[in-house]
């Protein structure tokens, strides 16, 4: 398998391997067993091929949302359907799996940096800087490690730049598809944002239904489609068009609000 050779970004196989294990080993349990991973999809995973992958997902913590990922993916990949049950599917993990975060995120602490290392591309947000707004030019290396890494396997965005949800498609994700005419593959979750703290490190509470679905791949004419209409079918497959506040009970809206504030309070 040359595990001790290096993937694109200079990270050793072997070490990535057992980073990924070991990690998995710990969160299993945050969607087995404190609570109930409900799973749609996993045979459009295995159909897939082994590179130029791009996954489109809501976003709901920092650190779950990414850790179920590589959990519902490996699991598919090595014929479980809609489930993770034994955790023997970490022994021979994918390890082409990229996701995109942000780079002062992914330096917060010693996990962030371990999960970074495990398979982060990691970019430097062009809206937001310490908590602060910022306006300023996307990185071209930033858009090149993205290529690179969907030259190399599958890659996962959250394409909202954010855990809040109904907030509006960063552009620069039709961009990305427009350039590299990748597969892209919609995924819906749910429940982790009850679930867990904001970060997704902490349980905060147990007995949640978490659901995960996996989308058929989108149709797009990379040629002649245009941002905006990229953008829509983004907003639309991953249910965060405006649209869909219409029908969600002005309740629930508040409710989610009322839960965003006291995040912030907290962090």
């Amino acid at each position: 398998m040359g595990l001790f050779k290096k993937n694109p970004f200079g990270h050793i196989l072997f070490l990535k391997l057992w980073l990924i294990r070991i990690l998995g080993a710990l969160s299993h349990r945050r969607f087995k067993g404190f609570n109930k991973l409900e799973i749609e999809g996993s045979e459009i995973l295995r159909a897939l091929p082994d590179t130029n992958v791009l996954f489109v997902s809501n976003h709901q913590t920092y650190f779950a949302d990414v850790v179920s990922m590589f959990h519902v993916f490996n699991a598919s990949l090595s014929g479980r359907d809609d489930n993770i049950k034994n955790i023997g599917y970490l022994w021979n993990p994918k390890l082409n799996l990229y996701f995109v975060a942000a780079k002062e995120t992914m330096q917060s602490g010693l996990l962030p940096k371990i999960l970074a290392y495990a398979g982060s591309v990691s970019i430097e947000r062009t809206w937001r800087a310490k908590g602060e707004e910022v306006n300023r030019q996307v990185k071209m290396s930033d858009i090149s490690s993205i290529t690179t890494a969907l030259n190399d396997g599958w890659v996962i965005t959250f394409p909202q730049g954010t855990t809040r949800p109904w907030k509006p498609i960063r552009k620069g994700t039709a961009h990305i598809i427009k350039r590299n005419k990748p597969i892209v593959v919609p995924i819906v979750i749910d429940g982790f944002r009850r679930s867990f703290d904001r970060k997704g490190l902490r349980i905060k509470k147990r007995g949640i239904l978490q659901t995960f679905e996996v989308k058929q791949p989108l149709e797009i004419d990379y040629e002649n489609e245009s941002i905006d209409s990229i953008v829509e079918k983004i907003e639309y497959a991953i249910e965060q068009h405006p649209s869909f506040l219409k029908v969600i009970p002005e309740v629930e809206i508040a409710k989610e609000e009322a839960l965003n504030k006291e995040r912030e309070w907290r962090y």
